[in-house]
């Protein structure tokens, strides 16, 4: 079986809302991306085959972001890209099939991206139910809400929250002590050979505008819930954020020495009800453990990405319920360099974010296994396990 290897990564500065990155939609960010991430990469000779890539809101309602971001780059034209789209998922899944593509023989070397500009996500204008030429509605897709579903997201994150006991004081500690982990690894430049600046109208942003210093319990608490959620509030959820991550991989035969970040072992995709998004990720890791004849205790790393501070404190919940596991003890082993609830989550760029997060900490440590999950919306799960 052939193995795949990281052998290059680069994510742009996360950008807040309206912020700093406003001034590149989707195919700018995805395009400048591509360029960083290619060009760190060792063999630069070798071009990739194709170009894998996620947005979570469809590249803010452009045609095929993707391809379009892969013109913009300095790859060749004649680079074949491939986007797809499973929410916050996506970037998740554009390394799992880049993985694939590699796995199956079909080429040597893929890219992985995700890429989000929520700044720029448009507002939509629909016809209404009246026979009228006037008769218009107004959505904003920001609200992450669907058809499928009368409640938001946030409001079904709570709900799921609290029926496994997860309450409001929990989550507004755990999103405390992700800004707090995050500036600990700051400190220790655990960042700066992830991020590449992106030059701006101003000063060139070399920093993620969303993490904040000086919270406190009290703080968090006073903030008022959102969206008709029971426990969700801007400060225990990431904020809207713009920004774009990307792995180069390689395959090569078992005997092929490759000099790499990382190897992507394994990954899996699931799906289940939509009120099920702060567990999936939970799911996702026990199949990927059972696949591999891994127990919890052979993982040096876990990342869980923070959609919302409930998701990593349920599946970590679920998790131990399942295993026999200390909850307390395994929530200090999830996510040690912070989140998304500090870091931001641009939908698209998530996933590719935590595996980098998950590579940095286990050449932080000297090497070991991680794994990195992902929930995405209405349901929709993702996780991949790495070894170095």
């Amino acid at each position: 079986m052939r193995r795949i290897h990281v052998t290059a990564m680069a994510r742009t500065p996360f950008g807040k809302f309206r912020g700093a990155l406003a001034g590149f939609d989707a195919i700018e960010l995805g395009s400048r991306l591509i360029d960083a991430v290619t060009a760190r990469d060792p063999d630069r000779e070798m071009r990739p085959e194709i170009v894998h890539g996620g947005a979570g809101l469809l590249g803010g309602a452009h045609l095929t972001t993707l391809r379009q971001s892969l013109i913009r780059s300095g790859l060749p034209d004649d680079t074949p890209s491939q986007g797809v789209d499973r929410a916050c998922c996506s970037g998740m899944t554009a390394i799992s099939a880049a993985a694939a593509h590699l796995r199956a023989g079909q080429g040597a070397k893929a890219l992985a991206i995700g890429v989000e500009s929520l700044s720029n996500t448009p507002v939509l204008l629909r016809r209404g139910s009246e026979r009228k030429v006037n008769s218009l509605e107004l959505i904003d897709p920001l609200l992450l809400s669907g058809s499928v579903s009368e409640k938001t997201i946030a409001h079904y994150t709570a709900e799921e929250a609290l029926k496994y006991g997860v309450d409001r004081a929990q989550q507004d500690e755990w999103a405390l002590a992700s800004h707090e982990r995050y500036f600990a690894a700051k400190r220790r430049g655990a960042f700066a050979a992830q991020i590449v600046p992106l030059s701006t109208r101003g000063a060139p942003l070399a920093d993620d505008e969303g993490p904040r210093e000086g919270s406190s319990p009290a703080k968090l608490a006073a903030l008022p819930t959102v969206n008709g959620s029971a426990t969700i509030t801007a400060g225990n959820a990431p904020g809207l954020s713009d920004g774009a991550a990307g792995l180069v991989l390689v395959g090569s035969d078992a005997a092929e020495p490759v000099e790499g970040l990382a190897e992507i072992v394994d990954w899996v995709q699931l799906a289940g009800n939509l009120q099920t998004g702060t567990s999936i990720p939970a799911a996702c890791i026990l199949r990927l453990l059972d696949r591999n004849r891994l127990a919890l205790e052979d993982v040096d790393v876990i990342e869980i990405n923070e959609a919302f501070a409930a998701t990593p404190l349920v599946s970590a919940t679920v998790l131990a319920a399942r295993l026999g596991a200390d909850p307390a003890s395994l929530r200090r082993r999830i996510n040690a360099w912070g989140g998304a609830v500090a870091i931001g989550h641009p939908l698209g760029a998530s996933g590719i974010r935590i595996v980098m997060q998950a590579i940095g900490r286990l050449h932080a440590r000297g090497g070991g296994i991680a794994l990195c999950a992902i929930c995405g919306g209405f349901g929709q799960g993702e996780a991949v396990l790495l070894s170095l």
